[in-house]
């Protein structure tokens, strides 16, 4: 059994540190926004709607409802993947949501709208 482990465990961190490598943006420009909403559903929607393979990594907090985006700068732009974001139905600081798209997102995903 030791010596399974001993072959497991070296091969899950080769595997695990390929996956990360092929994920890479080139480029890259990291920043830190505020993005409104409130759920693990909201969390989904806002990082599915910002994510371009290559081109975008968003990671949204709930508690914080800040995005950190990390981005390659020859290929897009922060404002951009904010665009993209209010179509999903959700504000920043800097774009806001048009009401039908707001009024489509689930009930529990309605936050206090910012005024803009």
């Amino acid at each position: 059994m030791r010596t399974k482990l001993l072959i497991i465990i070296p091969l899950s961190f080769a595997l695990l540190s390929m996956m990360s490598c092929g994920s890479k943006i080139e480029n890259a420009k990291t920043e830190t926004v505020k993005v409104y909403g409130n759920c693990g559903m909201c969390e989904k929607t806002i990082e599915a709607a910002a994510n371009e393979k290559k081109k975008v990594e968003a990671d949204w907090n709930q508690d914080t409802k800040m995005l950190t985006v990390t981005y390659d700068q020859k290929a897009t732009n922060l404002d951009e993947v904010l665009k993209k974001i209010a179509a999903a139905g959700y504000d920043s600081d800097k774009f806001r949501s048009t009401d039908e798209k707001y009024k489509q997102l689930h009930g529990c995903c309605q936050y206090d709208r910012p005024n803009i």
